[in-house]
């Protein structure tokens, strides 16, 4: 999916600025074939304002308590071409670095599953998913609708013939068990 971005800030004067104003391209990963992930915005703590608009840094793809992401991600039908010849130590090391913190989430005895500190605001751009809780409990989304994940264990399934686009608003949080 194409994705412009269009940032704003003010100048020294307090006038409003567009700052940047340009197409960001997805990050994709050979383990995951057909996934994007557009990573728009974000940062470790409470914005302050004013803002120059200069992009504050986000070393992780989830945020820490009090901190915020905001993203799009595709995915693609689960009939895609799935890798069959891929240098796994490898493929692991890219995901570490495109998007430090996503494999430490993942459970690797169940594809795509993950628990994050995080309550996300989720939207259906495009296409449909199927959101996956606990014990297989499932409920299938299309354009427009929108899911708040309240750091619950969950996956997402595509299984229609079209890539699912999703947007998503990230907040760190606070686990207190």
């Amino acid at each position: 999916m194409d994705v412009y971005c269009v940032v704003t800030g003010q100048d020294e004067s307090g006038k409003s600025v567009i700052v940047r104003n340009t197409a960001v391209k997805p990050v994709s990963l050979a383990l995951l074939p057909g996934y994007e992930f557009h990573r728009l915005w974000g940062s470790d703590s409470v914005p302050e304002l004013p803002s120059d608009g200069t992009p504050p840094a986000q070393p992780r793809y989830f945020p820490p308590k009090g901190g915020f992401r905001f993203a799009f991600f595709t995915i693609p039908p689960d009939t895609t071409a799935r890798v069959d010849q891929i240098d796994i130590a490898s493929a692991l090391e890219e995901i570490q670095q495109k998007l430090p913190g996503m494999m430490e989430v993942l459970e690797p005895a169940h594809p795509g599953m993950h628990t994050t500190d995080t309550v996300d605001f989720d939207v259906i751009v495009s296409g449909e998913v199927y959101l996956e809780l606990d014990d297989g409990a499932e409920v299938r989304l299309k354009a427009g609708d929108c899911v708040i994940q309240n750091g619950t264990r969950h996956a997402w399934h595509n299984r229609s013939s079209e890539k699912c686009v999703i947007s998503v608003a990230i907040v760190g949080a606070e686990r207190k068990l």
